[in-house]
C-alpha cells in the first residue's frame, strides 16, 4: 500500500503553513537524532498573526476555542517539520504529542482541546498521524498562552 503524500493533503485541505517563528529563548525549533525529530513546544497565534492569545481554558476560552488554538499550534509544528526536512513527506510516523493546557483548576476537557492538533495530524498524515499522547493541565504557560504543544516524529 502506497503512503499518501502529506504535501498533497496540505493542498487538498487548503491549509496554509506560515513562516517558521524563531524560538523565544536560547533553544532551537527542532533537534534530529537518528531517525527521530524532536520538536520544541509551540504556542498559538491570533487569526491575524499579530499577537498570541492570552488566557486560561475555563475562564477566557472554551474547550472549542482551545481546540482551534491547538489546531493552529499543529499547523506551526507542521511548518517547522517542513522547514527542517524540506518536505512533510519525509515523516514516517508521528510518534508522541505532549499537549499542555493553561487551565483553571476545575477545567477537565484537556483531551478535547489537544484533539485540535491530533485531528490535524491524522487529516494530514492519515494513519501515520496517529500517535501516543499526553494532554495535561498547567497552572500557567509562557506569556499566558492557552496551549503549548511539542511532539516527536519518526522520519525517513
Amino acid at each position: 500500500m502506497e503512503k499518501q503524500s502529506a504535501e498533497a493533503r496540505i493542498k487538498e485541505l487548503k491549509l496554509e503553513l506560515r513562516p517558521v517563528s524563531a524560538p523565544v529563548a536560547n533553544y532551537v525549533n527542532a533537534v534530529r537524532t537518528g531517525n527521530l525529530l524532536f520538536l520544541s513546544g509551540k504556542g498559538p497565534w491570533s487569526e491575524k498573526g499579530a499577537a498570541r492569545p492570552h488566557g486560561k481554558l475555563g475562564r477566557e476560552y472554551t474547550a472549542e476555542q482551545g481546540y482551534a488554538h491547538a489546531r493552529s499550534v499543529g499547523l506551526d509544528i507542521l511548518a517547522v517539520i517542513r522547514a527542517e526536512l524540506g518536505s512533510l513527506d519525509r515523516v514516517k510516523r508521528v510518534v508522541k504529542v505532549l499537549g499542555m493546557v493553561n487551565a483553571v483548576p476545575e477545567f477537565e476537557d484537556h483531551p478535547k482541546v489537544i484533539n485540535g492538533c491530533s485531528d490535524l495530524f491524522v487529516e494530514v498524515f492519515g494513519e501515520r498521524g496517529r500517535h501516543a499522547r499526553s494532554a495535561v493541565g498547567m497552572s500557567s504557560l509562557p506569556m499566558g498562552i492557552p496551549v503549548e504543544i511539542e511532539c516527536i516524529v519518526e522520519i525517513e
